[in-house]
């Protein structure tokens, strides 16, 4: 066990995709579930994914690298929900199972679509999906001085559930 702890009450209902929104630059963007049909596309957006932009080592830097990653990524058991404008995807949010029956969430958005809304959407879609999936539990790291995030997860319900190391964990209890 890992002393994880869960918020006791279950978070609020959550949007599931597809899901279609302007965003803060007038961009139309569509957030829609996601899984190996998307895997070439992902592909390229990780490439252009900004190095600046990476945290925790990921997303990978090397093309191969990235494929392997996702690989892992898009499997049966995880969810996936894409952020795409204009047909290409601009963001990926992932819960992915650990071996405690909870997921773990990651989201990526590339740079020049950051600070628009997106990451809120996508992260909204994505916990709707993990809601109509059944999902429970849902747990995530953020690096202390991510202040944006934090206050992000903390807007759509997640709780601090150790912050004992450089990084915080964060949890949500979907059902």
């Amino acid at each position: 066990m890992t002393g994880r702890t869960y918020p006791d009450e279950v978070a609020g209902s959550f949007p599931a995709p597809p899901v279609a929104f302007t965003d803060g630059e007038d961009r139309e963007i569509r957030i829609e579930e996601s899984g190996v049909d998307d895997f070439e596309r992902l592909v390229a957006m990780y490439d252009a994914f900004d190095a600046a932009d990476r945290a925790q080592g990921i997303p990978p830097v090397k093309e191969e690298a990235v494929r392997e990653w996702l690989d892992t990524l898009l499997s049966e058991k995880s969810v996936n929900v894409v952020a795409v404008h204009e047909g290409s995807p601009v963001g990926h949010a992932i819960l992915v199972p650990d071996r405690e029956a909870a997921y773990e969430l990651a989201v990526f958005v590339l740079h020049d679509y950051q600070s628009a809304g997106i990451g809120t959407e996508l992260l909204e879609a994505l916990l709707g999906s993990g809601q109509a999936a059944g999902i429970e539990k849902v747990w995530l790291t953020v690096e202390r001085w991510n202040e944006p995030a934090i206050a992000l997860y903390k807007k759509l319900g997640f709780e601090t559930s150790n912050a004992e190391s450089f990084e915080l964990e964060m949890a949500i209890r979907l059902s």
